[in-house]
């Protein structure tokens, strides 16, 4: 069997979907792994997937993601978000695989004032964040030379449930929409997102694109009211039906950060463009979303 160069783990995800497909226009071998695949909290059974399979790039997109559920459940969260990618670490580290780790912005406290900068200090609030900033920890230890961290935030796409999606099937069902206007973020389409993991594992393969962390998220920045807005724009709807609320209005387990706003810089040193504006990006996403439906759409409307 030809060894795959790319071991795809949460492919099932959105952001695993769209890499998978990004990877096969590229003409590139990879192959996808679910969590019925393959378990990556079980040490033994990734170090002997990947040693059976030899590829020369992971992306890990697998991830515990109920940052309300961690906060009673931080033990479970940190098998899947801390511990596993300890796991994935080791196995690339033995075969000699370069590991892409993806990441959030929760590692951050969320009270900035400016962009967090990849160099920024991470100061987590939720046990979420927690159990993501152990696994950053424990790949970038483990791989100094070939572990990537790619930080993201505010996901969307075509293959889940997302906020996007949410806003397109509620703004059918109800006359107005109360979305919240002081959480600060950078909106990011899962399409984009892959397109630049691929081009940054295929820079690091090349021996161009430096070990460590990025941010990958749109470029400018809104609120959740915002983006509740561009959609009823995109859906030829009026935006004015969309009201502005706070966070206090909807109280969660796990505190939302008030300003998730992460700056780009790194990808220069890896010859690789940042991702465009959050607004752009979400008129090339429209059609997609729009022609999924709401099968997999959440009620809530917030992260």
């Amino acid at each position: 069997m030809v060894s795959p160069t790319w071991l795809v783990t949460g492919a099932h995800g959105m952001l695993g979907q769209d890499l998978l497909r990004r990877l096969a226009a590229a003409g590139d071998e990879a192959v996808g792994a679910g969590r019925d695949d393959l378990d990556i909290t079980r040490r033994a059974a990734v170090r002997t997937a990947i040693a059976r399979l030899r590829p020369a790039v992971v992306v890990n997109c697998a991830a515990w993601t109920d940052v309300d559920g961690a906060e009673s459940h931080e033990a479970e969260a940190h098998a899947v978000n801390g511990a596993a990618p300890h796991h994935l670490a080791v196995a690339c580290r033995e075969s000699g695989a370069l590991l892409l780790h993806i990441s959030s912005d929760y590692v951050f406290s969320g009270d900035g004032e400016r962009p967090y900068t990849e160099t920024d200090r991470p100061a987590p609030r939720t046990a979420y964040g927690r159990t993501k900033l152990a696994g950053e920890r424990a790949v970038l230890a483990t791989l100094p030379d070939t572990g990537y961290v790619v930080r993201t935030a505010w996901l969307y796409g075509a293959g889940g449930g997302n906020f996007v999606r949410t806003v397109i099937a509620l703004e059918a069902r109800e006359e107005t929409l109360d979305i919240v206007d002081d959480q600060r973020g950078q909106a990011t389409w899962t399409a984009d997102l892959a397109d630049r993991l691929v081009r940054l594992g295929t820079s690091a393969l090349a021996g161009t694109a430096p070990p460590g962390v990025y941010h990958g998220t749109s470029a400018g920045e809104g609120t959740w009211y915002d983006l509740a807005r561009e959609v009823f724009r995109h859906l030829g709807a009026d935006p004015d039906r969309v009201r502005p609320t706070t966070t206090l209005a909807f109280p969660r387990p796990a505190p939302r950060p008030a300003y998730s706003v992460l700056a780009h810089g790194r990808w220069r040193t890896a010859g690789v463009p940042p991702i465009r504006d959050w607004r752009s990006a979400l008129t090339a996403a429209f059609p997609a979303l729009r022609a999924a439906g709401d099968h997999h759409a959440p009620v809530r409307l917030r992260r």
